[in-house]
């Protein structure tokens, strides 16, 4: 760990985190009236290592409650709408993980009408704006766009982490490019079609030449005349779809006006609610070696 990370504000997806603990681990730990807690579990185990390996003095966890509520699918009902809902087993399981940030005097944040994704950008806007870098800890490569100078994205599965020139690298665009690239190419994690016909790589080339979706609309009639296949193609697909191009770019920018609670931008660590942890393990039915290292955790903070 960095001397500068313990003053950079860490900002996790909790959500991608849950999710992997409930896809991966074993349905082999129960609460006291039979609801499953492997996501927990997992969950916790993530948590834990992060916070011993990082050391961060600010953190803030961003859940998601938005749901088919969210703001986007006033824009386009059919948003996200290949998902299936989260079953009450796994509803119940993210209620369990927020509560154990919350005891660990960890920041959450959730809200109704607003993903993860933009409470993330806008926490990270608001540290800009006091002088603070963030540290995004994610995998998901939509979070990309909002990386700028001295921020990091960290893909802690993988031991991987990048900043904002670094993106191109992974996803062929540059990181102000992302939220563009996808409204081009479409995300089908997201059920967002983008322009039929178009795929990354033509979609890379559009923004490696024209620099944004607005350049590229705004000059179609210069797309025939790139060296690229299919490009006649490509500039008809454009007239005809530029405007729902530009309602996919509304769907997969990051918002970074999503209220914020009081703590921000700081997220400064909050103190351990040892009582609170003690009930809460049991209820959670953690191990001696979970309950080990929240105890350290504990011990630390008192210190």
């Amino acid at each position: 760990m960095n001397a500068a990370d313990n003053v950079r504000l860490y900002l996790v997806d909790a959500s991608l985190y849950v999710f992997r603990a409930w896809h991966s681990m074993p349905d082999q730990w129960h609460d006291a009236d039979g609801w499953p807690l492997n996501a927990v579990h997992g969950f916790a185990r993530f948590l834990l290592e992060l916070l011993e390996r990082e050391r961060p003095r600010h953190i803030a966890i961003a859940f998601d409650e938005a749901l088919d509520g969210c703001f986007r699918n006033t824009l386009y009902p059919q948003y996200k709408a290949n998902r299936p809902p989260a079953p009450e087993e796994l509803k119940r399981q993210f209620a369990c993980c927020r509560a154990l940030c919350e005891t660990l005097g960890l920041a959450t944040m959730a809200h109704g009408q607003y993903e993860a994704d933009d409470l993330i950008g806008s926490a990270l806007v608001a540290a800009r704006d006091s002088g603070r870098r963030a540290v995004i800890v994610s995998a998901d490569k939509d979070l990309s766009q909002l990386l700028g100078d001295g921020d990091e994205q960290y893909d802690f599965g993988r031991g991987q982490r990048w900043d904002a020139a670094g993106v191109k690298a992974r996803h062929g665009v540059h990181a102000h490019q992302v939220a563009d690239y996808l409204a081009l190419c479409g995300d089908a994690i997201d059920n967002i079609p983008g322009i039929g016909g178009i795929g990354r790589k033509t979609a890379a080339v559009l923004l490696a030449h024209f620099g944004s979706l607005d350049a590229v609309l705004e000059r179609i009639d210069e797309i025939p005349f790139l060296r690229m296949r299919g490009a006649a193609q490509t500039a008809a697909r454009l007239r005809d779809q530029g405007e729902q191009a530009r309602l996919w770019r509304q769907l997969t920018t990051i918002a970074l006006d999503a209220p914020l609670p009081a703590s921000a931008p700081q997220f400064r660590r909050g103190p351990v609610d040892g009582a609170a942890l003690d009930v809460l393990a049991d209820a959670l039915r953690f191990g001696p070696m979970t309950r080990r290292r929240l105890q350290l955790l504990a011990e630390a903070d008192a210190r």
